[in-house]
Parts: C-alpha cells; structure tokens; sequence
C-alpha cells in the first residue's frame, strides 16, 4: 500500500515539477480568485466582452480542475486505497461547476453577439453604403435602413412590445435595451436605441421591419456581414448610435 501511494506522489511531482504542496497552494489561490470573479454581482449591462471572456475562461479552470480531482480520487479507489464512497464528494463538486460553467456560456453568448452587433453598427457609421451591398447579385444587402421621420421613445418601444406579443404570443427578443458596457467600450452611444435578436428576413423580422414603417419608427435591419455566421444579424430600432465623447467612455 504504502509503494503504491508513493508511486502517485512520485507521478505527481514528474507530471507538474514542484512537489504537491507547492501545486496544492497554487491551484488553491487560482481557485478562489475564479471563484470570487465568477461570483462577482455583474449585470449583462456591465459586461465587455473583455470581461466576458474572463468569465468563461474562470468556469472552465473550475470544471478543469474539478475533474482532475475525480480523476485522483478514481485512481486512489481503483488502487484499493479508499472506498468508493470517496467519488461522491469529487463527483458532486464536478455536476456543480459544469452547471455554473453553462450558465456563464448562457450570459457571456449575449455580450459575445452585443459586440458583433455593435461591429456592424460601427461599419454602418464609417463605410458607405456600397460596402454593405451583397456579395451575389439578387440577396438583399447587408444593411437597410428606415428614415421614420421622427424619434424613437420609451412609449413607442412599450407599443412595439406590446403588438409583437400579441402577434406572436412570445416576448419581443430585445438583445439590448439602451447602453451597454459593450456599446461603451466601443465608444459609441446607444441611449435610447434598441437591438432586437431577429434576422430581418424571418417571418418575425419582416412583419417587425413592416410594423415599424407603419408606425414611422426608424430603424437599421443589419443582416451578417460573415457567411454562416448569424449571430451578428438583429434589427436595431431607433436612430443610429453616434459617438461618444472621449471622457464618456468607460
């Protein structure tokens, strides 16, 4: 028993060069920093894709690690050198940091599609209009956009919601509503703008496109500058995100 459980010590301290306590304080710091980001109280609307992708990377140094001790705790029960009991906790503990891991995918997917957007809305602002023409003669082009004549207020958002679901029986998938952390990363203001998660030539995208002509509510219906990449597609309602003054940005 006792030249098995040195063998393991011995394998660890091969694989990571440093002997395991060394690596046991290490991963332990790396642990709780992940663990106080992931748990740091971030609205969506405070999110940058920056900080995005520090989230994703943290749960899934958890989900990493996590397995890596079940995997330990495996090999000590397969040598007979504790009960099998001892898989529950590791096991357990594994089940909790992959769900915790899905559920940051779930938040930072939309920050990820928040950049895209605003991407195109910042290409929209810098290049003419022959730059969003279609790549195939025939396709409608990248972005088309609806004047309205007047402005866009808080009251018009709530009809828009409001005859959405009632068409549709379904929420109104706004993406993002007035300025987000990402919109001001990018530099740009989007105060009383809003983006709506919906490629423009679906049944829910032209009957909104067509509501909001009616309703002489401006609009940009943005479809995706990538082939077979949709994510960037959305129509953004209201007038065109301008520029914030440099002090402004966060």
């Amino acid at each position: 028993m006792y030249l098995k459980v040195a063998l393991l010590l011995a394998g660890t301290v091969f694989l990571y060069g440093q002997s395991p306590r060394v690596s046991q304080r290490e991963t332990t710091v790396s642990a709780t920093r992940d663990a106080e980001l992931l748990a740091s109280p971030l609205s969506l609307d405070e999110l940058t894709e920056e900080k995005a992708t520090q989230l994703e990377e943290a749960a899934r140094r958890q989900v990493d690690r996590a397995k890596a001790r079940l995997e330990r705790a495996r090999t000590m029960v397969d040598a007979g050198l504790e009960p099998r009991k001892n898989l529950d906790a590791p096991a357990e503990e594994l089940a909790l940091v992959q769900a915790i891991y899905d559920l940051t995918l779930s938040r930072t997917e939309l920050v990820h599609q928040w950049f895209e957007m605003a991407s195109l809305e910042q290409q929209s602002l810098e290049s003419s209009a022959e730059s969003f023409a279609p790549a195939v003669p025939g396709l409608p082009p990248v972005m088309e956009h609806f004047d309205g004549g007047r402005s866009f207020t808080p009251d018009d958002l709530d009809r828009v919601k409001n005859a959405f679901e009632q068409h549709f029986h379904k929420i109104l998938p706004v993406s993002a509503e007035g300025e987000t952390a990402v919109h001001r990363a990018m530099g740009f203001d989007h105060r009383n703008r809003v983006d709506v998660a919906l490629f423009p030539d679906t049944s829910e995208g032209i009957w909104l496109r067509q509501y909001l002509e009616a309703s002489k509510i401006p609009y940009y219906a943005f479809r995706s500058s990538i082939a077979g990449k949709a994510t960037a597609a959305h129509i953004h309602i209201g007038p065109p995100s301008t520029r914030l003054a440099a002090g402004k940005r966060s």
